[in-house]
This record gives C-alpha cells, sequence and structure tokens, in this order.
C-alpha cells in the first residue's frame, strides 16, 4: 500500500497523472434565412447531424433557425455554419 502511494505521489510530481478532460455539450441557435419552404429545415438538419459531435437538431421554417446542441470537445460552431452552407442554407449565430 505504501508503494502505491509512492508511485501517485512520484506521478503527480512528475505531471503523470492523467485527469480526463470533459467536454462540454454546448447549445446555439443558428439563424438560417435562406429557409423558404417546408423542407428546408430537413435539408439543414441533415446537414447539421453529418457534423461529428452534433447531438439534437431542431430545425423551424417558421422561425428560420436551427437550435443545435453539440460537443465542444469534437466540433465547433464553425463547422456547424460550414455544414449549413455546403447544403446550400448560410447561417449565422442568432442574438
Amino acid at each position: 500500500m505504501k508503494r502505491n502511494s509512492v508511485v501517485l505521489a512520484l506521478g503527480v510530481l512528475l505531471g503523470l497523472v492523467l485527469v480526463p478532460a470533459y467536454a462540454e455539450n454546448k447549445t446555439v441557435t443558428l439563424s438560417v434565412p435562406g429557409m423558404d419552404c417546408e423542407a428546408c429545415p430537413i435539408t439543414v438538419s441533415k446537414a447539421l447531424k453529418k457534423v461529428d459531435g452534433v447531438g439534437k437538431v431542431a430545425a423551424s421554417f417558421e422561425q428560420k433557425e436551427a437550435v443545435v446542441t453539440f460537443d465542444d470537445a469534437k466540433t465547433n460552431i464553425d463547422a456547424l455554419r460550414k455544414a449549413t452552407a455546403n447544403a446550400g442554407y448560410p447561417s449565422m449565430v442568432k442574438q
């Protein structure tokens, strides 16, 4: 038992003890003004769901927006905006 304590203390001193980095789920609302028909949110949702790290997407034709929940360790807002633009629907963060 004493040996384990010495090894642990040595690891702490040398910075060898691994502390897991926890990702945080974030939610962003993207304004997607180009959605002009009821099929558009389907296309936008599919594009966003293909981005690694995206957990949930709720796109609304009426609001012309997409609410996206994502793992910030795997993706970022720029990647989400690029996904919508590549699908033909440029977006911006809604304030």
